[in-house]
C-alpha cells in the first residue's frame, strides 16, 4: 500500500459475462444474501465511493442497513456537480458524512447549489477529479480504506491509474449480453494484455448461486 493513499478495495456484482448493468441501467443482480456480503464490507471500511452515474442511475444511500455497523463516510466523484438537489445523498447529507470531489469545471451555480448541503467539497483536477490527487486528500483526512462500488468508468479510473489493492467480485447467475450494457470496467482499455494489473485469485466461495471471487494486486 502507498503511503500516499488510501487502501482501496474495487467491489462489484456482475453478470456471467461481465455486465454490471443492462442498457437501461438495470443493476439489481445481488441477491439478499449478497447483499448482506456487501453490507457487512460497508461496515467495516472507512469511506465508500460511486461515480455521479452510479448516482443518478440508482440514487442509493450508501449506507449499512441489512447488518449491524457505522456507516462510512460518501465520496461521490461528480466533477461537474451535477448531482440532483433531491437525491438520497445530499438529502440524509446532514445525517451521514458526505465528501463530494469536483473539478475546477464546476459552474459557480452548482458549487453554490452544493455548499447549501453540509457536505465536504474536495475541489481538484482540471476538467475532471484527478483521482489521484483526491486519494491524497483522502489520505490526509485519515481515511485508511475505501470501498469503491462506481460504475465501470470510476473502476477504469481506478484501475488505469493503479489505484487499487483488492477486488472482489460476485458473478450473478445472469446473462445480460448487449454492447450497449455496462460492464465492470468501461473506458479506453488497455491495448496489450500485459499492460493488465497482475493479480492474485485468493478465494473462491460459493454463496447460493453466486460465486464470490477475491483478488489481491500482485
Amino acid at each position: 500500500m502507498e503511503k500516499s493513499r488510501p487502501y482501496v478495495i474495487l467491489s462489484a456484482a456482475i453478470s456471467i459475462d461481465g455486465k454490471i448493468a443492462t442498457r437501461l441501467g438495470d443493476s439489481k443482480l445481488s441477491s439478499k444474501k449478497d447483499k448482506i456480503r456487501i453490507h457487512k464490507l460497508r461496515s467495516k471500511v472507512d469511506a465508500i465511493l460511486v461515480g455521479k452515474n452510479t448516482v443518478q442511475r440508482d440514487d442509493p444511500l450508501l449506507t449499512v442497513r441489512y447488518v449491524k455497523g457505522k456507516n462510512p463516510i460518501r465520496i461521490i466523484l461528480d466533477s461537474r456537480g451535477t448531482i440532483n438537489v433531491d437525491s438520497k445523498i445530499l438529502q440524509t447529507s446532514n445525517k451521514i458524512p458526505t465528501i463530494i470531489a469536483v473539478s475546477k469545471k464546476i459552474s459557480k451555480s452548482n458549487l453554490k447549489k452544493l455548499k447549501k448541503f453540509p457536505v465536504e467539497i474536495i475541489m481538484t483536477g482540471e476538467n475532471s477529479v484527478n483521482i489521484k490527487s483526491l486519494m491524497n486528500h483522502l489520505s490526509k483526512r485519515k481515511i485508511k480504506n475505501i470501498l469503491v462500488e462506481g460504475g465501470g468508468t470510476v473502476n477504469w479510473q481506478f484501475i488505469h491509474n493503479n489505484l487499487f489493492d483488492e477486488i472482489l467480485i460476485a458473478i450473478s447467475p445472469f446473462i445480460i449480453g448487449g454492447t450497449n450494457a455496462i460492464t465492470f470496467v468501461q473506458g479506453k482499455g488497455f491495448d496489450k494484455i500485459k499492460k493488465s494489473p497482475r493479480l492474485r485469485l485468493n478465494t473462491i466461495k460459493k454463496l447460493e448461486n453466486y460465486l464470490i471471487l477475491h483478488y489481491t494486486k500482485v
